[in-house]
C-alpha cells in the first residue's frame, strides 16, 4: 500500500476498479460504453502514463495531482505528454468517480443552497452545464468548480485539467464521444441529460465541504 497519503497516487499507477457494477448506470449509460470506456480507453492513458515515468525516472517522485501541477516546469518534450496522459488518467477517474447507480438519494444541501445563490436554482446550474458540456469544440470536459468561494462552470479541451492549485474540482462530464457514441450515436445533447440522472451528489457535496474545510 503507498505510505504517502491515502489519497495519494503514485507510480506505477493502476487502473482501479469502478466504484459500481459495469451495468449499474443502465439505463442510461449501457454496459458496453462503461467496459470500454474503464477497461480500454483509461488504460490506455494508464499505460502510457507508466511507460512516460519509467522513460523518466526523475517524475516517479510525483503523484498523479503533482504532475498535473507541475507539467509546464517540466523539460519541454514531456510537457504535453504527461499532461494529456496524467490528465487522462485524472480526469476520467473524477467522471467515474462523480457517478451512482440511478435512484441513488440525491443529497446535497449546502452545495444545492450555494447553486441557488449562484445559479439561481439547481434548474438553472443543469441548464448551464449543459449548454457548457454542449459548448466544447470536439472532445473535452465540463467541469464545476469552487474558485475563490464561489461555484463556477468551465470547460477543458482534450485531457486538460483545471488548475489543481488554484481551483477545487467538484463535477465533470466527460464529453468526448466514446463516453456515449454507443448508446447516443452522435447527441450529445441527450447523453447530458442521461448524466444528469447520475451525479453522485454525495460525493460532489464532500468534495465542496473539504474545500470550505468543514
Amino acid at each position: 500500500s503507498d505510505t504517502r497519503g491515502p489519497m495519494k497516487s503514485f507510480y506505477p499507477f493502476v487502473n482501479t476498479p469502478l466504484p459500481y457494477a459495469y451495468n449499474a448506470l443502465e439505463p442510461y449509460i449501457d454496459e458496453k460504453t462503461m467496459r470500454l470506456h474503464h477497461d480500454r480507453h483509461l488504460q490506455t492513458y494508464i499505460d502510457n502514463l507508466n511507460k512516460l515515468m519509467d522513460e523518466n525516472p526523475a517524475l516517479q517522485q510525483f503523484s498523479l495531482e503533482e504532475l498535473l501541477t507541475r507539467w509546464c516546469r517540466l523539460p519541454q518534450h514531456l510537457q504535453v505528454p504527461v499532461r494529456n496522459n496524467a490528465g487522462g488518467v485524472f480526469n476520467h477517474r473524477f467522471y467515474f468517480n462523480s457517478m451512482k447507480e440511478p435512484g441513488a438519494p440525491c443529497e446535497a444541501p449546502r452545495l444545492f443552497d450555494e447553486m441557488s445563490l449562484q445559479f439561481k436554482s439547481p434548474e438553472d446550474f443543469k441548464s448551464q452545464f449543459k449548454e457548457a458540456a454542449l459548448s466544447v469544440f470536439g472532445s473535452g470536459y465540463a467541469w464545476l468548480v469552487s474558485h475563490g468561494g464561489r461555484l463556477k462552470i468551465i470547460t477543458t479541451a482534450n485531457q486538460n485539467t483545471p488548475p489543481l492549485n488554484s481551483m477545487t474540482l467538484l463535477l465533470n462530464i466527460d464529453v468526448w464521444e466514446h463516453a456515449y457514441y454507443l448508446k447516443h450515436y452522435n447527441m450529445r445533447a441527450a447523453y447530458v441529460d442521461d448524466w444528469f440522472h447520475l451525479i453522485n451528489w454525495e460525493a460532489v457535496e464532500g468534495r465542496f465541504l473539504a474545500a470550505l474545510d468543514l
